[in-house]
């Protein structure tokens, strides 16, 4: 909409409207959507990348395995890197804008990820691929926290559940798209095309973050703990490491227990460390919130379980039960589609049940869901396959929304800033271990057996994350029993 036509349609409304307050009301937000627009449009299309690169690339692991001469199972590498990037970086996000601006950091945020992208169309074997994605993850870990950030400083309160919600449908129509673009992509061009697609979308970035990202930044920005992020990126790096010397033959288990007693030691030491400083990259005494440390914990074990579901269920159906990258990708469109009605939910069920009863009552039917994909073979019915894909959708949607808002519930205002980077640092930290040990177990379980072993080994490897996630639940009771109105009122 031109500015004359906004102000033409301001005209119209003034000639319909009796009280000048609401007059005002209708100009100020016409101002508001008009200014913004181009805003909205470049965070949605972040949004939209990012969520459609986390998910497209499932579907075409098999395809890319085989191109790149590395079994389906070894390409765990190349996923798990770019979201323990993420979660490395995503601390750093908050202080880059105070110290560069906003307009500069994502502007670079979107070329990095472009290059990326770019690197990993044109790789020609793991260690390339690997090395690509750990730069997309740099340039990705900035692009949801920064978007979030100058939308809350831009948009006016009450416009901002309506901005908010534009931007959060384009991650969600990314999330449906990828797998389906991805199996159709595969199928009929290229695996590569995957991540070059990307390229175009960030030069048409790059420019409108120019003409569209406003600059905010603090004229003195605080002293960035570099002694913990170093020490925190390192255990991280370690205890990934550890994980993937533990699909080597034969196992290497004292490089991996040293590996993992560096990551314990920085662990401990950055506890120390986090006490004796004045802005730490992640502020340990939150945890004395009761439902800080729940949520984190319990977090922390769902998504253990969880998080490579998807992908095991891509190589089942494609390297256990022959089916195609298209077909493959299209059964992922009912896990989103069931996250997505979930949402609407959401609020009623806090209502009538609160955080606690909800947590303990959907981990546990989370995990009978993941366990009853044990029942799948070649001859199960398509339908019944995509029934069962949504309803589990539905549940682990719930599952999230309620983790990641649960993190709010005791806190003052003022931490919100540093529970929302802890929350996001140890989701995607929990992700990538646990897209590590869910391949981890296949491997084990096949013990070098031919294809036709997946059947059996996926069958198992969901039962037993189905008792990892079980876990959690034990975890959300320790949750006081609280009041469901309070609780909805803290989701919304």
């Amino acid at each position: 909409m031109s500015l004359d036509a906004a102000t033409a349609e301001t005209r119209a409304a003034v000639a319909t409207v009796a009280e000048p307050a609401s007059v005002s009301q209708v100009v100020q937000e016409i101002s508001t959507r008009e200014r913004y627009r181009g805003l909205l449009w470049l965070v949605a299309a972040a949004f939209f990348m990012q969520s459609l690169d986390s998910t497209v690339v499932n579907t075409a692991v098999p395809a890319m395995a085989n191109a790149l001469s590395v079994t389906p199972l070894g390409m765990r590498t190349a996923l798990t890197s770019y979201v323990l990037t993420l979660a490395i970086l995503i601390p750093a996000s908050p202080w880059l804008c105070d110290r560069l601006g906003t307009r500069r950091v994502f502007g670079l945020a979107i070329i990095v990820f472009g290059t990326g992208s770019l690197l990993c169309g044109l790789a020609q074997t793991l260690p390339e691929l690997v090395a690509a994605r750990v730069l997309q993850g740099i340039g990705g870990a900035s692009l949801m926290p920064v978007g979030r950030y100058v939308l809350v400083r831009s948009i006016e309160k009450r416009e901002f559940v309506r901005a908010m919600s534009t931007v959060a449908t384009f991650g969600l129509l990314g999330s449906v798209l990828g797998p389906l673009l991805g199996g159709a992509l595969v199928e009929f061009t290229s695996w590569r095309l995957i991540f070059l697609i990307n390229v175009p979308v960030a030069i048409a970035g790059v420019w409108m973050n120019r003409r569209d990202m406003p600059d905010y930044r603090l004229d003195q920005a605080n002293r960035f703990d570099l002694t913990g992020f170093l020490m925190f990126a390192a255990a991280s790096a370690l205890l990934l490491t550890a994980s993937e010397l533990a699909g080597s033959t034969p196992v290497p288990w004292s490089s991996i227990g040293l590996c993992t007693l560096l990551a314990l030691l920085l662990g401990a030491v950055y506890v120390w460390h986090s006490r004796r400083t004045e802005f730490p990259v992640a502020d340990l005494t939150l945890l004395r919130v009761r439902s800080v440390w729940v949520a984190l914990a319990g977090g922390l074990f769902t998504r253990l379980g969880i998080s490579g579901m998807f992908l095991l269920l891509v190589l089942f159906l494609q390297v256990g039960c022959g089916w195609s990258p298209l077909m493959a990708g299209l059964m992922m469109v009912p896990q989103a589609l069931g996250s997505i009605s979930a949402k609407w939910a959401i609020n009623r069920t806090l209502i009538y049940l609160g955080y606690r009863r909800l947590l303990f009552g959907n981990t546990l039917i989370a995990s009978v869901l993941m366990a009853m994909f044990a029942l799948l073979g070649p001859t199960t019915p398509m339908w019944a396959t995509a029934l069962l894909v949504f309803v589990y959708g539905a549940c682990t949607g719930m599952q999230y929304t309620a983790m990641n808002t649960l993190i709010y519930n005791d806190l003052d205002i003022k931490y919100a800033s540093m529970a929302s980077s802890m929350a996001s640092t140890a989701q995607y930290l929990a992700m990538s271990f646990g897209i590590a040990l869910a391949t981890l177990l296949m491997e084990a379980l096949l013990q070098g057996h031919a294809h036709e072993q997946y059947i059996v080994a996926f069958r198992w490897t969901v039962v037993l994350l189905g008792g990892i996630t079980a876990i959690a639940s034990r975890i959300f009771s320790r949750l006081p029993k609280d009041r469901p109105l309070a609780s909805a009122a803290a989701a919304r």
